[in-house]
């Protein structure tokens, strides 16, 4: 069962704390790339969805997005290469989107300052 809920700020939280614990983050994959989606808060701006963990990220793996693979990404390489990366390239993080895909759309360096 989920412990995501309709708290957007309490699901950053716990992604940032379960991803702590668990080591790894779990993104959505097909031979194309990593699932992105336009922002919904920000004009002109890509969002790449990330969860703490795999059964959060199998809850999206339906419909439009049905031909991705649940994925894991080590948290330090997530840290110091993905964050730098998309942080350079624009891209804001979707940390623990839950069920409706509500979830903050986050700066990668500030998602990045969670971790210190």
């Amino acid at each position: 069962m989920s412990n995501l809920t309709t708290d957007m700020q309490a699901n950053l939280a716990l992604f940032v704390e379960e991803t702590q614990n668990t080591h790894t983050v779990w993104g959505l994959q097909t031979e194309e790339g990593w699932l992105s989606c336009d922002s919904t808060e920000f004009a002109n701006s890509e969002v790449m969805p990330f969860w703490s963990t795999k059964e959060d990220a199998q809850t999206h793996n339906i419909e439009e997005w049905a031909e991705f693979e649940v994925v894991s990404i080590p948290l330090d390489v997530f840290i110091e290469d993905w964050l730098v990366t998309l942080d350079e390239d624009g891209v804001l993080i979707g940390p623990n989107w839950n069920q409706n895909l509500d979830g903050k759309e986050v700066e990668p360096a500030d998602l990045v300052k969670m971790y210190l």
